[in-house]
């Protein structure tokens, strides 16, 4: 499992994740900006993700909507406003179920001690957003999203 951490700092409008991954970052990337590659990793197991658009350069946008067995189905799209492959990609994000609350996402992949590191940093247009983010279930879909991402990521770099 890769080594994630997620900080929320008091007072402030953004959490910042940091994950490493036993991978070089062009993989890692690639992963993270590849329509055919986001439905193995996006969203926990028991769930099902389908990526409706994705346009990895600046000015693109995305839109993915994950579905349950029993039929939930959630919907988040965005749009990217830069790509500096394979250092960092910037775009915006929004769960369609609460219009307006978006946020802006950056991503940045540094080569660490053989593999990468990858941080992002999510800042929200009001700390009260950021804190719902945090009070949300999005730290075991993360977890667990990049437990998927570095299970596909050691099957790749085996292949390589």
């Amino acid at each position: 499992m890769p080594k994630r951490s997620v900080t929320a700092e008091p007072n402030q409008h953004s959490i910042i994740a940091t994950c490493i991954f036993d991978a070089p970052r062009e993989l890692v990337f690639k992963l993270m900006t590849d329509p055919e590659m986001i439905p193995q990793w996006y969203a926990p197991k028991n769930l099902t993700t389908t990526v409706d658009k994705m346009e990895p350069w600046s000015g693109g946008s995305w839109r993915f909507v994950v579905r349950s067995q029993n039929g939930g189905e959630w919907a988040f799209h965005g749009v990217y406003h830069s790509i500096d492959a394979p250092i960092t990609n910037v775009s915006t994000y929004e769960y369609e179920g609460l219009p307006g609350k978006v946020s802006l996402e950056t991503n940045l992949y540094e080569d660490h001690e053989g593999g990468t590191k990858l941080t992002t940093i999510s800042v929200f247009q009001s700390i009260e957003d950021r804190d719902n983010m945090m009070q949300s279930d999005m730290q075991e879909g993360g977890n667990e999203s990049m437990n998927l991402l570095e299970e596909l990521l050691a099957t790749m770099t085996v292949r390589s």
